[in-house]
């Protein structure tokens, strides 16, 4: 396998929302971040990214300032703050929840924040079809379903949309294939007791590093595993360090773009069917930019690497979705009765969409060849 030694200096600032457990001091106060009316025509939304230009969020952003300028023919400028200019994530949540700026995004820490949001790290409640996952997620049955708002309205926020950026995906100096695999293996997850008692049921070793240490941890065999989206496995060079990539469709990296809650209610009926409608057009949209993104890192990380790919079969990943079925329990035990309903709304909306998924489940509890199973689940 290719290495590359040393850690990338800066590394920290790169893609940060895929698991960064640091909070870092705002290179900007609110009040200079507070983006300002650039003349008496033109009013300025400002625009806080957890990642930085030319990521997913990035471009979510550039597509969502071009709308909304289009929309109000000009008179609104959506300006955009990438990761670093406004701090480390949690200045950005608190800059967006204080109304220095109007809008941001909120990923995987966002939990501490907005408990109720953890749900999103759950592992095997969305389908294998990652477009039909995202129309699920914006939903409007969802998407604006009371106890979500609730969740978010409570800290001074205002859900907008739901993000999916693609699967969560392991790395490993092994080939993980069962949960006996998992054994021992010291796997990197972020300060999350929801993802901690998640790698805990599949039998690993759950292990909190800051994210800017994560490449020399596993350079070092400090580390034996890691949980990133693909974008960030080649964004940050882990594959240099990890001899498998493991596809398990277990979960969805996804981010919340939200909106200061008081900002929002003033906001006129106009510039809220803007939003709604901008929203709405970037659904699909995003959804390309996503899968071309994950596509492009995957093919440099196997054009510049050694790394194998590992796909589960749905026998493989029934063996995972069985031991994750618990975790569900201990989400409801940290959020209480809000978070229930929410969690049972989203597989409703699941089962109602891929009633399919569930009878596969049957199937494969049942038994019958890896092929037959195979064959099921490309069908």
């Amino acid at each position: 396998m290719i290495m590359r030694n040393g850690l990338i200096a800066g590394a920290v600032v790169l893609l940060a929302a895929c698991g960064s457990d640091e909070q870092e001091t705002a290179s900007t106060t609110p009040d200079t971040a507070a983006p300002e009316a650039t003349s008496a025509e033109v009013t300025t939304w400002g625009f806080g990214l957890e990642e930085i230009e030319g990521s997913v969020q990035y471009e979510y952003g550039e597509k969502f300032a071009e709308l909304i300028s289009e929309k109000s023919d000009g008179e609104i400028e959506v300006r955009l703050y990438p990761y670093g200019q406004l701090g480390g994530l949690t200045d950005i949540y608190d800059q967006v929840q204080e109304g220095a700026i109007q809008l941001a995004f909120g990923s995987g820490f966002l939990g501490g924040t907005v408990p109720e949001s953890q749900l999103f790290s759950l592992n095997f409640i969305l389908t294998d079809d990652e477009k039909l996952n995202a129309e699920i997620l914006n939903d409007p049955a969802f998407r604006k379903h009371e106890d979500l708002v609730a969740a978010f309205r409570e800290r001074n926020l205002q859900p907008l949309a739901i993000v999916p950026e693609g699967w969560q995906v392991w790395s490993a100096n092994k080939a993980v294939r069962t949960p006996e695999d998992f054994s021992g293996m010291a796997i990197r997850t972020m300060d999350n007791r929801l993802l901690r008692e998640t790698y805990s049921a599949y039998g690993a070793q759950p292990t909190t590093m800051e994210y800017g240490e994560l490449f020399s941890g596993m350079q070092l065999g400090q580390l034996d595993g890691n949980i990133q989206p693909v974008f960030a496995h080649q964004e940050m060079d882990f594959y240099q360090v990890q001899d498998y990539l493991i596809f398990a469709n277990q979960a969805q990296f996804i981010a919340t773009f939200m909106g200061n809650q008081a900002w929002y209610d003033d906001l006129s009926d106009e510039h809220k069917d803007m939003i709604e409608e901008a929203v709405v057009e970037l659904v699909p949209h995003i959804h390309e930019v996503q899968t071309r993104l994950n596509t492009e890192r995957l093919d440099i990380i196997t054009e510049n690497s050694n790394i194998e790919l590992v796909y589960l079969t749905p026998q493989e990943r029934n063996a995972f979705r069985e031991l994750s079925m618990p975790v569900r329990d201990t989400f409801v035990e940290m959020v209480g009765e809000r978070g229930e309903r929410l969690m049972n709304a989203l597989i409703e909306q699941v089962e109602a969409a891929n009633p399919g998924d569930a009878d596969l489940e049957e199937e494969v509890e049942e038994g019958g060849s890896e092929e037959e199973m195979e064959e099921a689940d490309a069908a």
